[in-house]
């Protein structure tokens, strides 16, 4: 049987005290290749994660959703079977990926989201307003399209075909939302796997921050009325 060609997608905006031990961790042989989206860090991000063994690309414009789409794009000219989203601050287990490409390499399954809340977490890795966001969030997609998640983890697995025929377009924060809601939208096969989490290598930049966790959750929220008004 011919093996799926997966390509692992990792946003990181200085991340270079934790982005090698990211890429080290991917579980050999698993992936095509490891393509780390340096999103204009300031720091060593892209010497050490080219020194890891990844293909680095860059992206200027700032924003979780621009280095995604970047990322996507370069993946356009691979063809892949599967693409994988993984941050690059550690917080993740990347050891774990096997276990979410496992649903859609038996053909089972479109989307696999790794889910924080029904995995082992570490104490203090997810803060209350990131733990509030994603109830909310998950809740209000249950409420407009009977989604069943309980997450909004960035740690996913997607078939390639799937993704495309998503037409993904968020630039920033509303990046994981909007994949999960265009997925119920059109109906994807989807699941969850129980994934492990860590308190994160530096700052959040997200929920870290006070300005951060307003942008977030405001573009979330915004985003999903919008589809919700759309439907």
């Amino acid at each position: 049987m011919k093996q799926a060609k997966i390509i692992v997608i990792i946003p990181a905006f200085n991340e270079a005290k934790s982005i090698s031990q990211v890429i080290g961790d991917i579980p050999k042989g698993l992936v095509h290749e490891v393509v780390v989206v340096n999103n204009a860090s300031t720091d060593e991000t892209e010497q050490n994660a080219k020194a890891a063994g990844a293909t680095v690309l860059t992206e200027t414009q700032r924003g979780y959703g621009f280095a995604c789409l970047c990322g996507l794009a370069y993946a356009d000219s691979k063809n892949p079977d599967i693409v994988v989203f993984l941050d690059g601050d550690y917080s993740d287990f990347p050891n774990e990926m096997d276990r979410l490409v496992a649903p859609i390499l038996a053909n089972e399954v479109d989307l696999v989201i790794g889910s924080r809340t029904t995995g082992e977490r570490e104490p203090g890795a997810m803060l209350p307003q990131a733990l509030l966001g994603n109830w909310l969030a998950c809740s209000l997609m249950w409420l407009f399209w009977k989604g069943e998640f309980t997450d909004l983890g960035p740690f996913r697995a997607i078939r390639y075909s799937s993704l495309r025929s998503l037409n993904m377009r968020d630039q920033t924060y509303g990046w994981t939302i909007e994949m999960q809601i265009k997925a119920l939208k059109q109906k994807l096969r989807y699941t969850e796997v129980p994934t492990s989490y860590r308190k994160r290598i530096g700052v959040s930049k997200i929920t870290g921050t006070v300005s951060g966790t307003f942008k977030a959750g405001y573009k979330i929220l915004w985003t999903i009325f919008r589809y919700a008004l759309a439907s």
